[in-house]
């Protein structure tokens, strides 16, 4: 039986403007074919995967619930409070399973694979080692002398795989090219496959600190909604490791499989561009672009056109509250952009002008002094909290659909073209009762309009002010 182990915890910031710390790049569409979470999914289709368990931080919870709600394959989440690296995080899910012992095929929720039979073949190729007891970890065959990636030198040849020799950090240019030509390296994935209990055997053999923290962190544990909760403070006292320093690159029953599949981490707009379909002139494009002699560049828009004339080798990304230009090959620079946003404590690293919320999303559409006006899409069936602000007023025009509000003591319907006024300290919620998505307009109006003068009362997704 296999469980599949779904690392979703990333933030993603290399994708900068597009992929946020609050909405990171494994919950966007980057091709336009459903998110990378939910192709990761997909891809088990040819895979006898049993169920599976998706990891991910507090902050992102209903970004997962949501997306695999959308494709039907919502299993168990468990909820980090605090990110630990992947050792701890794949010891959760053993721990999880530990009763029915399965295979565990541990996958990253950003990865793009091109070629699923191959990536099928590989994971069906490493099924009898795994079942012996061997922990697996799928190599890439290298295409070029890759830089970005660390890898992986195999040994002797053991049944369809080899057992490893040596994991290698990131390499050099030069040594990336010796690598490529001995034919005897492949890039590190982060791709795993072992039974849930020879995982933990190990761990606990080369680090019991880990394994100890974590089975304390699973004792205690809490179901709220479609998410487990564990322990946060014995889970905050585990120390921070990845796999392979924990438990790879010290076990005796390492095997690396080789897998030939298309397979990506997009670790930057450059690699993105490498895996995505071009026209002619080597272009990759994304929304409403228009282009007229260029070359090998990357082009996405949210919603604006975009016309570019005349460039080669360029980056460019358009959201709705950010415009990012930038050469193929000083991408990576991007993080010198975020820290300098962190500096200067502006919101752009963080979140997006459109935010979504577990009952739909909002976009601030416009702001100055002392107001605020906001477009808010209310999926049907969905109630925001019942809430209060201490320092705003709200007005509320519906535009589409129909609002069910609380405000005061009272509660009514609004439908298009209709609104209301709610004072400041007035409690009130919004409900779309309806079959179709509430939008409204939303006007604020006071002396403090953040997100934080927030009291909530009530609320169905859990997220009540203590």
């Amino acid at each position: 039986m296999i469980k599949a182990v779904i690392m979703a915890g990333g933030s993603g910031t290399r994708l900068w403007p597009l992929s946020r710390a609050a909405h990171p790049k494994q919950f966007f569409a980057l091709d336009g074919k459903g998110t990378m979470l939910q192709n990761t999914v997909k891809r088990l289709s040819g895979l006898d995967v049993q169920s599976s368990v998706v990891i991910c931080n507090e902050e992102h919870r209903f970004f997962v619930a949501e997306q695999l709600r959308e494709i039907d394959k919502l299993d168990a989440i468990i909820l980090e409070p605090v990110g630990k690296n992947t050792a701890p995080a794949i010891a959760l899910a053993a721990l999880l399973a530990k009763e029915d012992d399965p295979l565990l095929l541990v996958l990253a929720a950003d990865h793009v694979v091109q070629d699923e039979v191959m990536f099928t073949k590989a994971v069906s190729d490493a099924l009898p080692l795994a079942e012996s007891g061997k922990l697996v970890t799928f190599g890439i065959v290298p295409q070029d002398a890759n830089t970005g990636y660390g890898y992986i030198k195999r040994g002797k040849p053991k049944d369809t795989g080899f057992i490893v020799d040596q994991f290698v950090e990131k390499p050099s240019g030069e040594v990336a090219k010796d690598y490529l030509r001995s034919g005897e390296y492949y890039w590190n994935s982060g791709m795993f496959l072992f039974k849930a209990s020879r995982y933990l055997e190990e761990l606990k053999k080369f680090r019991p600190d880990i394994y100890q923290a974590c089975e304390s962190a699973m004792v205690d544990t809490d179901s709220d909604l479609d998410f487990l909760r564990i322990n946060k403070d014995k889970f905050e006292a585990c120390p921070s490791e990845s796999i392979d320093y924990a438990v790879m690159e010290k076990t005796n029953d390492a095997i690396v499989v080789p897998m030939d599949a298309g397979w990506c981490d997009i670790g930057s707009w450059s690699s993105l561009w490498d895996v995505s379909k071009k026209d002619g002139n080597g272009n990759a494009v994304v929304g409403d672009v228009m282009l007229n002699d260029c070359n090998n560049s990357y082009i996405r828009t949210d919603d604006k056109l975009v016309s570019a004339i005349g460039v080669n080798d360029l980056v460019i990304v358009a959201t709705k509250d950010v415009l990012l230009v930038a050469h193929k090959n000083n991408v990576q620079n991007v993080k010198k952009v975020i820290e300098h946003l962190k500096q200067e404590d502006r919101p752009e690293w963080e979140l997006h002008r459109e935010v979504y919320r577990p009952w739909g999303k909002y976009d601030s559409i416009d702001s100055g002094e002392r107001y605020q006006a906001k477009r808010i899409t209310v999926k049907p069936g969905a109630k925001l909290s019942v809430q209060m602000h201490h320092h705003r007023a709200e007005h509320w025009v519906v535009v589409s659909g129909t609002a069910k509000v609380t405000n005061g003591d009272r509660t009514f319907i609004l439908s298009e073209n209709e609104s209301t006024y709610i004072p400041k300290r007035e409690v009130h919620a919004l409900e779309n009762p309806g079959k179709v998505p509430l939008v409204i307009i939303e006007i604020q109006s006071g002396s403090y309009l953040g997100e934080d003068d927030i009291v909530r009362f009530d609320d169905i997704y859990g997220r009540v002010d203590k």
